[in-house]
């Protein structure tokens, strides 16, 4: 295996390991399915504690999956990389 396959799949494993969450794969779905959104709105389809959501959503956005915008006194979250997280989540979820 060359450095630069290893490199690769090193970088796909970091995303699975910081997906490996159920909160955190419906933050995706939710963010996949409704576009860039705040916390409280993520609450809300998810159905957990604001400081779950965030926690979760550091987790991910360190791992470089989600970025945050302020846009006024919200901070909007939504996906970096698109197409790979959409086709990673599809595949894994069957949907």
């Amino acid at each position: 295996m060359s450095k630069n396959d290893f490199k690769y799949l090193q970088r796909k494993a970091e995303i699975l390991k910081a997906i490996a969450h159920p909160i955190r794969l419906a933050i995706l779905r939710g963010l996949i399915k409704n576009g860039p959104t705040n916390v409280n709105n993520l609450e809300t389809c998810i159905d957990v504690p604001t400081a779950t959501v965030s926690q979760h959503l550091t987790k991910i956005r360190y791992a470089g999956i989600v970025s945050k915008k302020r846009k006024g006194t919200y901070i909007y979250y939504d996906i970096v990389d698109e197409d790979q997280v959409i086709e990673m989540i599809k595949s894994f979820l069957g949907e």
